[in-house]
């Protein structure tokens, strides 16, 4: 009885928690904090943990399927394997900002060394016409 109830909170643990990722994320995106392209991943999560938490049979099923003989460890696995998809996700995209960054600062160097002989030029021509 007591392997149970230790199931029981654990189930209840898991669904109030994929809830709060849920109603956190829904909030965050509603506030324009988190972009939806961003948040895509972080609502498929909190989803599918919910599903899993909500529906102990197909948590089951799925972990006796795996070779899992602890089903709750298997939902902690799939949260651990969206944490690592989120992850990978921002390391490309922080790769992407970091690329564009660089070239945006390698223009913006041309530019003012562009600007600066102009500038040069511009005083020289005031010198002349003041001579």
């Amino acid at each position: 009885m007591d392997l149970f109830k230790a199931m029981q909170f654990i189930q209840v643990f898991a669904i109030i928690f994929s809830l709060g990722i849920l109603v956190g994320v829904v909030d965050l995106i509603r506030r324009g904090t988190l972009k939806e392209q961003y948040a895509l991943l972080w609502l498929a999560s909190a989803i599918v943990l919910l599903v899993l938490s909500m529906w102990r049979g197909l948590l089951d099923t799925i972990a006796l399927a795996v070779g899992v003989a602890y089903p709750p460890a298997l939902l902690f696995f799939v949260a651990f394997l969206f944490l690592l998809l989120i992850v990978l996700h921002f390391s490309v995209i922080i790769s992407s900002l970091s690329e564009k960054n660089k070239r945006l600062s390698q223009e913006v160097a041309i530019l003012k060394t562009l600007f600066e002989e102009y500038k040069k030029k511009d005083d020289r021509r005031e010198i002349a016409d003041e001579h």
